[in-house]
């Protein structure tokens, strides 16, 4: 059985024979070359902005006790070669003092260069999500691809690759925050759902404040957007339930743990509405549904 590749399906697509590694012996493989570490410059497209000083230490550790184990990729530019990918290994190459590194030479124009780099990025689990947003960005806006083909290429469904892009769209200070990790990717995506960057801004504080889980700041933003709303529509006469509906109301919103809307009127006709404020809320509250279904 063919062995599967480590990285994801978008790089294997643009570099040939990208799941090849080297022995533990640490020689390079047919195809690789090993050169010294004085001739590689950095990649100038490089999407990564901050290196995580203490796991590029433990990078180094581990090659230097077992050699680099995935080669980089880079191409030939004059005397030099410039990295397209492995921008982490070649750091901690350089720690340990490697003289040589194994490498596989790649023919490539700045623009299918910028591409690779970016979609190797992209696999990577390290990266904060703003770091992934920006490079889903650039992916769009200096290699000329569509949201659909772009998702091809990083092996993403086109929803997860515009969440992301919604994140650029934050205050600064809070896509700040998502970056330090004072807020999660659940926590930002709530936050979208407010029109206003003051009240983002806001809400945000109280995240950081009171130590808001993800589901309080969906309901948070679920009751403004309420209040708003209520406050363009003109004002109606409020019918009281009788005390057996409203009994039936407290459950069902219990039950769905949000607060649902029931009306009922004099005729016996009425509408009972569940609220959510995300895509993983509707489908916290479609397992509920579907759980019920197969009792």
């Amino acid at each position: 059985m063919a062995k599967k590749s480590a990285l994801g399906r978008g790089l294997g697509a643009l570099i040939d024979n990208a799941d090849e590694v080297t022995r533990g012996n640490n020689k390079p493989l047919a195809g690789m070359n090993e050169i010294e570490v004085s001739k590689i410059v950095a990649n100038p497209w490089q999407p990564r902005s901050r290196f995580d000083e203490e796991k590029l230490d433990e990078l180094a550790a581990s090659i230097r006790e077992i050699g680099v184990i995935q080669p980089l990729t880079v191409r030939k530019n004059g005397n030099k070669y410039q990295l397209i990918a492995g921008e982490r290994r070649f750091r901690a190459s350089k720690l340990v003092g490697l003289e040589k590194v194994p490498v596989y030479v790649r023919t490539a124009d700045d623009e299918t260069m910028l591409e690779m780099a970016l979609v190797e990025n992209i696999q990577r689990e390290d990266l904060d999500p703003i770091e992934i947003a920006i490079s889903y960005q650039r992916l769009l806006d200096e290699c000329d691809l569509t949201q659909e083909s772009m998702s091809e290429r990083v092996g993403k469904k086109r929803s997860t690759v515009t969440n992301y892009l919604r994140l650029l769209k934050l205050p600064g200070e809070i896509q700040l925050g998502l970056r330090d990790k004072v807020i999660g990717m659940g926590h930002a995506r709530a936050i979208i759902g407010i029109a206003d960057s003051k009240v983002q801004i806001k809400i945000y504080e109280e995240i950081v404040a009171n130590d808001y889980s993800v589901r309080k700041v969906e309901e948070v933003v679920r009751d403004l957007n309420s209040d708003k709303s209520a406050d363009k529509k003109p004002a109606k006469k409020k019918s009281v339930l009788p005390e057996e509906y409203q009994h039936l109301s407290n459950q069902i919103s219990s039950v769905f743990d949000t607060k649902v809307q029931f009306s009922r009127g004099d005729n016996g006709n009425g509408k009972i509405v569940i609220p959510f404020s995300s895509d993983d809320d509707l489908e916290r509250i479609i397992d509920i549904l579907d759980k019920a279904n197969t009792k």
